[in-house]
Order: structure tokens, then C-alpha cells, then sequence
């Protein structure tokens, strides 16, 4: 495939802007008249039912793997701009973000970006076909840089991440989507298969009807291994296939596919030379009257760039093996909401046991997660939930074996609202709290213990592969510590109108003695402060 269409800086930003404020008020122009002026037609949507909030999941992605749309969707449908039998649709999404990292003398660590993403979809169903294809612009502003210090430090924050991997280029248009999808399969009528390239993400295969189960599907399920990383401005796609039998009760998914470059780089287009097969059975429960869901799943990965790998052996090792990596993923969840005394009990337990090859080492690991919390049945909805999450670690990075346990290709800042660390190596002790004191106001906080599972392995953060010569994966050493701190972060979603929602988001972590001993310039306690403020308009 060929790379896609960029611009760059040379001496003057004016054409850039010029040609961002251009899409820009197209996208607001093609909102007004879906909204309001042009007659638009009421279509149901493509995409999955029960969105997450703005800053995880795009809403102009086509849909989430499952069966094409249903008449019966609990969700009233969306009023898109029709041109004849074809839908227009997409978003406009901008963020502003704020950074003040460790304190590292000599770069960088505080500072502010913004980006936009605009992206505009065409679409069509028919009786026995859909086909959907969704362009991408997403521009980037203001990137520090000198936010990229030397090893073990790295990049300090997102804005180093993206000008590592982006430098001077500003935007880019991305061809994000285009499919086809074939429709009751061989006569099967629940049966589907979907070829192209497409948007995926694990574990939304198909949504509970029951809202407490929906959203931890959403957000506490989905995308753990395999995501489209959507709070990314660029975000990823999979060149692929995937066959969708989905009746009331049971839910087969297959899919094969190679994943896009994209998420931190503004160049999307192109494959990775990475395979990627996933097979789950998803099955709707009632258990003693409580709505349940259970799903079993099997991953196999295999990374063919032949890179350095992020691991705790020492550097030597790690130039020296140019091996591919090959892991099989197999798991399971298991979610229910258990009425009780007016509110809803509800429970969570997420697995998944890992074996293969990683390079020229013998790949074993394992994680696991178990969660509960209890949703009153007051006005305001309040929400107590707590949980555990633990991930193996590597003790020993000179046996011949690694055990680290490898995160494939998630949507991290799901688990890490704050992203400056992942599911790998990690002991995570959380409570949360949420309410909506108003139909169109949601609130959220978060308070997590991190740890490092093994103190002999590393701090590792990233979301996987998203270009052909960086691994998409990073380490800092530990010192042989394992503290790496509290996290307390807030979130406010606020739907403006159907169409437009406002999100703010703070975060702030009180570091531990693993950034202590990266960031040893300051107290025994570093900090890093997150903050974002984002809008979303959809058409």
C-alpha cells in the first residue's frame, strides 16, 4: 500500500492552517445541515451500540465487529445526511492537551498541544450487503520539541510521542476505513462476513441489553489485547476478514487481519508485517434472574519485523536477537449484574494465560482481573466499584525465558486513563466512584495503587506496534524497586446536544521509587499531572 498524503512544515505554517480551518468548516457546515436544514433521513447507525465516551472510542469508526445493525437496537437511531440510498456521516474532534511530567532539567517536561480529527464516512445497506468507506484528517499542533531525553527517561509525555514519531509533519489524510460486508452467509441469516479494512476491537463482539452490563463491556472488557486505540489522533486500523455469527443468545467471531501503521504517527496507511488471528464464543446468561454474559477467546500474534524487542535483558541480548515473536492468547470473561436492594451488584473476572516464542526466548504469562462494585438505585445513579489487576512479570532475564505478559495490540487508555504505563508487569488496586447528577452529565473518578508485579523487570508503557521500525512497545528500568505509584484522576462527559459532547479530564500521579530512580531530580515523590479538554461534533 502507499503512504498517506501528509504536509509539512517549511518556514510557514499559513498554507497548513488554511487548509485545516478549510476542513474544518466543511465539517461544521455538513453538521448544521445533517442537523437541522437539508432534509437528512433517519438511518440507523453502523456503529456498535452503547459508545464509550468520546476520548476512547471514535464515533465516525463504521461500527465495532459485531452483526450488521439490527432493527431491534435499543438505540434510537441517528439521524445522518442521505444522499439517495447513501449516508453521510463523521465527527469533528478536538483536544487540547496538557503535559507536566516528571521534572527532567534540560528538556521539556511541562507543556500544552492541541490536535483536530476530522473524519468523514460514506455508507450503504442493503438486504444482503453493506459497504462503508471513512476518510481521516487528523492535524497536530503546537508538539514540544524537546520532550525526548535520553534513556532510560524517554519521551515525557504524549506530545514527545507523537513529534518521535511524526517530527515536523503537521497533518495527513488517512484512508481509515473501507469494507464490504456480505450478509446471511451460504443462506444463514445471523451469519456475516466483513473484508477490507476495518476498525476492530476485542471483546465488543456483541453488547448486553443490560446497561450495567454494557458498560463494563465497554469499558472495563473491551479492547485489553485488541483495539483501534481511539484516543489517539491517528489511531489504527486492520487490513482483513472476519466472519460474525450472532444469534440471541451465542455470538462466533473470527477475524484475521494485519494491523495499519497510525496511532502516534501521522503516516496511517501502510501495513505492518504483523498477523494477528482472533476466535471468541460470547454467550447472554441469566443466573438466578441476574443478567450475565461469559466469553471464551483464543489470540495468536505474530510480529514479523525482526526489531529490537522491550524486555529487562541487557542490551547486548536484545540486539543480538532477531527473531520473530510468536504467542498464542487464551482467555475468558465472565461479567453479571445481580439486582439487590434496589441497586445492582455487579461482578467481573477477566483471564488470559499466554505461550509461545518471544524471539529466541520461551514465551509463558499470564494476567488476570476481578472486580465489583454496587450501583444504588437513587436519582443520580452513584456507582461504587473496586477491583484488582495483576499481569506476570520476567524475574530473571537471563534463564532463556520471558514472562513479562505481552498487551498485543490494545486501546491502553482504557486501564490507564493517566497513559504513562500499561498492562504489562503491573499490580493495579483501584476504586472508582461515578454518578450523573443530570441526563446529560456524567461524572468519574478513580483512585489506583500501581505497582510493578516483578521487581527485577521494567515500567512498560505503549499501545503495540504502530510503525514498521519501532517495537510500539517501551521499558524504563526499575533499580529494583516496584512502587510506581497513586493515581487520582477525575473526568466530566457533558452531552452539549445529541450531536455535540464536551469532556474534561485531570489526572494527577503522586510517583513512586520507580520513577524516583528514573527522575531523581526531585523529592522521594515525583509527580505528573495530565489534563485534557476535548470536543466532539458528530454529523
Amino acid at each position: 500500500m502507499h503512504s498517506s498524503a501528509h504536509y509539512t512544515r517549511y518556514g510557514s505554517n499559513n498554507s497548513l492552517i488554511r487548509t485545516a480551518l478549510s476542513a474544518i468548516s466543511a465539517a461544521l457546515v455538513l453538521s448544521l445541515l445533517a442537523t437541522g436544514a437539508w432534509s437528512p433521513a433517519r438511518a440507523q447507525s453502523t456503529a456498535a451500540p452503547a459508545q464509550p465516551a468520546a476520548s476512547e472510542q471514535h464515533p465516525a469508526q463504521a461500527a465495532t465487529q459485531a452483526a450488521p445493525a439490527k432493527k431491534s437496537s435499543a438505540l434510537s437511531p441517528q439521524r445522518h445526511l442521505k444522499i439517495g440510498p447513501v449516508v453521510v456521516s463523521g465527527s469533528l474532534r478536538g483536544r487540547s492537551e496538557t503535559w507536566t511530567y516528571f521534572p527532567t532539567p534540560g528538556y521539556t517536561d511541562s507543556y500544552t498541544f492541541g490536535a483536530m480529527t476530522l473524519r468523514v464516512a460514506l455508507s450503504q445497506q442493503t438486504k444482503r450487503l453493506d459497504w462503508f468507506v471513512d476518510a481521516e484528517v487528523p492535524v497536530l499542533m503546537g508538539l514540544p520539541h524537546h520532550a525526548i531525553a535520553p534513556a532510560p527517561k524517554g519521551q515525557l509525555g504524549a506530545g514527545g510521542t507523537y513529534f518521535a514519531a511524526s517530527g515536523l509533519q503537521d497533518a495527513s489524510v488517512v484512508p481509515k476505513q473501507f469494507y464490504v460486508r456480505l450478509k446471511a452467509i451460504g443462506g444463514d441469516g445471523p451469519s456475516s462476513l466483513r473484508l477490507g479494512r476495518f476498525e476492530f476491537a476485542e471483546g465488543l463482539e456483541v453488547m448486553p441489553k443490560n446497561a450495567v452490563l454494557a458498560t463494563l463491556k465497554r469499558e472495563r472488557i473491551a479492547q485489553r489485547l485488541i483495539g483501534f486505540f481511539g484516543f489517539t489522533h491517528v489511531m489504527r486500523s486492520f487490513d482483513g476478514v472476519q466472519y460474525v455469527r450472532d444469534t440471541a443468545k451465542n455470538n462466533f467471531t473470527l477475524f484475521g487481519a494485519r494491523p495499519t501503521e497510525g496511532v502516534f504517527q501521522l503516516r496511517g496507511t501502510n501495513e505492518l508485517d504483523t498477523d494477528l488471528s482472533y476466535g471468541a464464543w460470547t454467550r447472554q446468561l441469566a443466573v438466578h434472574s441476574a443478567p450475565s454474559e461469559a466469553r471464551l477467546f483464543g489470540i495468536y500474534y505474530h510480529d514479523g519485523r525482526r526489531l529490537a524487542k522491550a524486555d529487562n535483558r541487557p542490551v547486548a541480548l536484545i540486539n543480538a536477537d532477531h527473531e520473530k515473536i510468536r504467542i498464542a492468547t487464551l482467555g475468558g470473561h465472565w461479567i453479571s449484574a445481580i439486582p439487590a436492594h434496589g441497586g445492582t451488584v455487579d461482578l467481573l473476572a477477566w483471564g488470559a494465560a499466554q505461550f509461545g516464542s518471544w524471539g529466541n526466548l520461551s514465551h509463558r504469562a499470564g494476567a488476570l482481573a476481578m472486580e465489583g462494585g454496587y450501583q444504588f438505585g437513587a436519582k443520580w445513579k452513584p456507582w461504587v466499584r473496586g477491583g484488582f489487576f495483576w499481569s506476570s512479570g520476567d524475574g530473571n532475564p537471563t534463564d532463556g525465558n520471558h514472562n513479562t505478559f505481552f498487551q498485543i495490540l490494545p486501546t491502553t487508555r482504557i486501564y490507564a486513563r493517566f497513559p504513562i504505563f500499561n498492562l504489562m508487569n503491573l499490580e493495579d488496586v483501584s476504586g472508582e466512584f461515578r454518578l450523573k447528577p443530570h441526563p446529560k452529565l456524567s461524572l468519574h473518578t478513580d483512585v489506583r495503587y500501581l505497582r510493578l508485579s516483578n521487581s527485577a523487570d521494567l515500567w512498560y508503557g505503549g499501545g503495540g506496534g504502530f510503525q514498521q521500525n519501532s517495537f510500539g512497545f517501551a521499558g524504563r528500568p526499575s533499580g529494583g524497586n516496584s512502587g510506581l505509584g497513586t493515581l487520582v484522576d477525575f473526568s466530566a462527559d457533558v452531552s452539549v446536544t445529541r450531536w455535540t459532547t464536551l469532556t474534561f479530564y485531570a489526572g494527577s500521579l503522586r510517583g513512586g521509587s520507580v520513577p524516583a530512580y528514573i527522575y531523581p531530580a526531585t523529592s522521594p515523590h515525583p509527580g505528573a499531572q495530565f489534563f485534557y479538554l476535548e470536543f466532539l461534533q458528530t454529523f
